[in-house]
């Protein structure tokens, strides 16, 4: 895809400040493949990035594309320990980064000696690669199977591993979310999600690169700034994830909302109230699909599926089966409100029959790939349902069933519902332990402001949502102003869970039965809660 960019003068790359056609691209790629070279140590040739959406992050995926390098794109949210095991785990033998990153990682022991860090904005930067100026040229032996990039999964209910995926892959994925996501070369394609993860990789510069569409760059999204970019771009199309579409439609509207250039865009896991009102304000269709950064399992957009429906299984092999007797679910039956009525036989794990041979595996971890190839099926590992007319619904990842009274429940289904709520711009849902059996459900709300959650309206609200089930109602809400995310800006729910009600953010609870009541919880409530599981022997789940 890249060589046939070469000699391209159609726009390829902008930023606030420069511009550069696609031959251009290709040859600062190659250039940067040619310092990687001369740089090269015996071992895998992995090369991190540690970069905010800057040009130089395109340049090195190109020249780590040309020279059979592998690019770990490195999470800048993670930190300490964590970030050190992460980093060492993938075995870089080189990290691409700016003086800040630099500092980020000056206190961890990477293996990595100081000549070993690439830095973008030291003054010898640009004679490095002027120094290694070459035509471009593919690598002897650089074929499909390349291995290309290591993605770390969102680690949002879980510990994050490296996704194995090839020059192949990549590409075959390119030419297929052009053709599934309207993308051509008169687009111009805003990225504002972050390079590292694979919303930004395979759906928007791989088809940008595959068609010879423009890639606008920006260092990173903000809500403020989204709509002034567009404009200033003319961007036609965009990809975003659920928290940052619900960031933009908290602004404030606008009667000019709807004068832009945006015609569509693609994502995941926004809410089915945000989409529609983003379409309602700005004019664009979002394409909403179901993806992981392992790959397997596919999806047929259906413009009859209903707003929350995913589409169509792709094909035969794509089933919701349950995960102990190996069986179909049956298919679902909603009510007028969509709620399932039947979700303990209807909600299963997604597989995928034959994705067995299209999943690339995770770096050094066979455990975790024996955990998603089972009985020759490729499991992905998050739940969903098929309803009577044949469309697909995702219900949320496996770690997210939160089982209350013997009846399970869909964290996703609960944030839908407080998703709605004016005031929440985002939200969690996750388990917490029960005292005496199974889970309570514990909710974390960000809003702008303290004091925009009033408890007393907040239950109100609740009560007064029909396709809310009696046991979904959560049983603590945590407020903040700020939830932990993930790099690619999901909220990091197992941080959350770790913490449960034991925070230092307002956290109101729910006791007894009948219609929800908050208060807030005190440190004697906590105490007295904690006696409780002391108690009936269960204190072993705190």
């Amino acid at each position: 895809m890249l060589m046939d960019r070469l000699g391209d003068e159609h726009l390829g790359l902008r930023t606030r400040t420069r511009d550069w056609t696609w031959d251009e691209v290709v040859r600062e790629s190659a250039a940067r493949g040619a310092l990687a070279q001369s740089l090269r140590q015996p071992g895998p040739f992995h090369i991190g990035v540690l970069l905010e959406n800057t040009p130089e992050f395109t340049f090195w995926l190109g020249g780590a594309a040309l020279t059979g390098a592998t690019i770990v794109g490195i999470n800048p949210t993670r930190r300490g320990k964590e970030l050190e095991a992460e980093v060492r785990y993938v075995d870089c033998q080189l990290i691409v980064t700016d003086s800040a990153g630099r500092e980020k990682l000056a206190d961890l022991d990477l293996g990595l000696t100081d000549d070993r860090f690439v830095l973008v904005d030291d003054a010898s930067y640009v004679d490095s690669v002027a120094g290694h100026v070459t035509e471009p040229q593919v690598a002897d032996g650089v074929d499909a199977s390349t291995l290309f990039l290591l993605l770390f999964t969102s680690g949002t209910t879980g510990m994050s591993k490296a996704v194995r995926c090839s020059q192949g892959r990549i590409t075959r994925l390119a030419y297929a979310n052009c053709a599934k996501y309207d993308i051509d070369r008169d687009d111009v394609c805003y990225c504002c999600m972050p390079l590292f993860h694979g919303n930004a990789l395979m759906g928007l510069w791989a088809p940008a690169l595959s068609a010879g569409a423009t890639v606008c760059l920006v260092p990173k999204f903000t809500a403020s700034g989204f709509m002034p970019d567009v404009r200033y771009y003319g961007a036609t199309y965009f990809t975003y994830v659920g928290k940052a579409l619900g960031y933009l439609m908290s602004t404030e509207e606008t009667p000019d909302d709807a004068d832009n250039t945006l015609t569509h865009g693609f994502g995941t896991e926004a809410s089915p109230g945000d989409k529609t009102e983003f379409s309602r304000r700005f004019g664009a269709k979002l394409y909403e699909a179901y993806g992981s950064s392992e790959g397997a399992g596919s999806i047929r957009l259906d413009p009859a599926a209903p707003t929350a429906a995913l589409g169509r299984p792709a094909n035969e092999n794509i089933v919701i089966v349950d995960p102990e007797t190996l069986e179909e679910c049956p298919r679902a039956v909603l009510d007028e409100y969509g709620r399932v009525l039947n979700s303990d036989e209807a909600i299963g794990e997604m597989i995928d029959k034959a994705g067995a041979g299209r999943f690339e595996g995770y770096y050094k971890n066979e455990s975790a790939v024996a955990e998603r190839i089972r009985h020759g099926w490729y499991w992905t590992g998050d739940l969903g349902y098929v309803d009577e007319a044949g469309f697909i619904y995702f219900a949320g990842r496996k770690g997210d069933w939160i089982r209350v009274d013997s009846e399970n429940t869909s964290a996703l289904m609960i944030e839908h519902v407080l998703r709605r709520h004016p005031k929440v711009i985002s939200t969690g849902v996750f388990a917490v332990p029960d005292p005496r059996s199974g889970d309570r459900v514990m909710a974390a709300v960000e809003v702008a402001d303290h004091s925009d959650f009033d408890p007393e309206e907040f239950a109100v609200y609740l009560a007064a949502q029909a396709d809310l089930g009696t046991k979904a109602a959560p049983r603590f809400i945590r407020v903040s102003t700020s939830l932990p995310v993930t790099g690619s800006n999901k909220v990091l729910k197992r941080a959350l869970q770790t913490e449960g009600w034991r925070c230092d953010e307002p956290v109101y609870h729910w006791v007894g039965r009948g219609a929800p009541v908050y208060t807030l919880m005190t440190d004697a409530d906590r105490d007295a809660l904690e006696k409780e599981f002391d108690e009936h022997g269960r204190t072993r789940f705190l």
